[in-house]
């Protein structure tokens, strides 16, 4: 008997603990709270050029094709090399493949393959004028982009848009509903746009009669967004 009034009485001691904790957790619960997002943008030029030169071989013997391959690229090297200086052009090697080619009854006929050369950077003129010096290669693709410098001054200022239009929204709303002032609970900041290359333009010009006929190039804009959301508490 004294067994089941202890554990009667323990049992009501929970039930009112969790009242009052439930009680305090509603009292405990946000007021007043209005979820809202902003987002400002900043369309700016282009100021990064990438050009990428390609060239192929194809043969009966693997190792004769990637010789070949890498003769071709390190003489596009040696010429690309004296003039890389970052940020005006930086050069790198780019795609390597090699690849069997089968004859009509599945055997290895013989083998392909592909390298590639990219010079990459700010400075326009520099670039397709290096191309245009190396021969063996052909212009695969072109695209611009933003460099890293120029993203993110545009980041910055976009950023400074989007929480200024956020603070003046929650302004505008906490006087509609008839309050003072406003504390900001949370808040999430995210930016797009502008990070990388376009869809490059496909191209199928030898660099080398680059020479006589300069490729034209022309950058577009690109436009950085910055999107602030988050939640404030009228007061």
């Amino acid at each position: 008997m004294k067994i089941a009034t202890k554990s009667i009485a323990a049992c009501a001691l929970l039930v009112s603990a969790s009242a009052t904790f439930c009680q305090n957790l509603q009292a405990q619960e946000p007021r007043n709270v209005v979820q809202l997002s902003a987002a400002g943008a900043v369309e700016v030029q282009q100021d990064q050029l990438v050009l990428t030169l390609g060239t192929q071989a194809d043969g009966k013997d693997a190792a004769a094709v990637q010789a070949q391959l890498r003769q071709v690229v390190d003489a596009a090297l040696q010429v690309a090399r004296r003039q890389a200086e970052a940020p005006h052009m930086e050069v790198r090697t780019g795609q390597f493949s090699l690849y069997p080619r089968h004859g009509k009854n599945g055997e290895i006929a013989g083998w392909q393959g592909r390298a590639e050369l990219v010079l990459q950077g700010r400075d326009f003129g520099r670039i397709t004028a290096t191309a245009a010096r190396i021969s063996g290669m052909a212009i695969a693709n072109l695209g611009f982009g933003l460099s890293r410098g120029e993203r993110e001054r545009a980041e910055g200022e976009a950023r400074a848009q989007a929480i200024a239009a956020f603070k003046a929204r929650a302004g505008e709303i906490t006087r509609a509903f008839g309050f003072g002032s406003y504390l900001l609970r949370e808040v999430a900041v995210s930016s797009h746009g502008g990070g990388g290359m376009p869809p490059p333009r496909v191209m199928a010009m030898q660099a080398k009669a680059m020479a006589d006929a300069p490729l034209d190039v022309e950058p577009g804009k690109s436009t950085v967004e910055v999107s602030v959301s988050g939640s404030v508490q009228m007061q």
